[in-house]
């Protein structure tokens, strides 16, 4: 029995690696969309989460500022007014560290696709080796 040996023209193959590269750019740009769609998805739960907080935040100091206002002005003795400042002045503040810390965490966030990038690279090294 001989062996039935087929080889392939030049043509040939430069076809199968085009159709090759043409799949393998197709799969990196799937990889680059599923990779930012989960940056996009971890964007925005820390966004509602910022939002979310700060919404309960100030709903809660509405009710604790009337309530510390009074109670300066009944226990303390303070004017209405003061109470007021002072209180309104250490929510301010409060807030500002709490805007601060989500603002922080949202700039931890890399928004580049390092996993494609890094095999595009390879692949692109992978291509020029094949040439030489």
């Amino acid at each position: 029995m001989s062996a039935v040996r087929q080889e392939r023209s030049l043509g040939e193959l430069f076809g199968e690696f085009s159709q090759d590269m043409t799949l393998l750019v197709r799969q990196e740009i799937r990889l680059a969309r599923t990779e930012m769609g989960e940056k996009a998805s971890t964007v925005s739960r820390k966004l509602v989460s910022v939002a979310a907080g700060g919404f309960v935040a100030y709903i809660g100091s509405l009710a604790l500022v009337a309530g510390i206002v009074l109670l300066l002005t009944e226990v303390v003795g303070l004017r209405a007014w003061l109470s007021a400042l002072l209180v309104g002045g250490a929510l301010a503040i409060g807030g500002y560290v709490g805007l601060r810390v989500g603002l922080r965490e949202l700039k931890h966030i890399d928004p580049a696709p390092r996993r494609t990038v890094a095999t595009i690279k390879d692949d692109v090294r992978w291509a020029k080796e094949l040439r030489s």
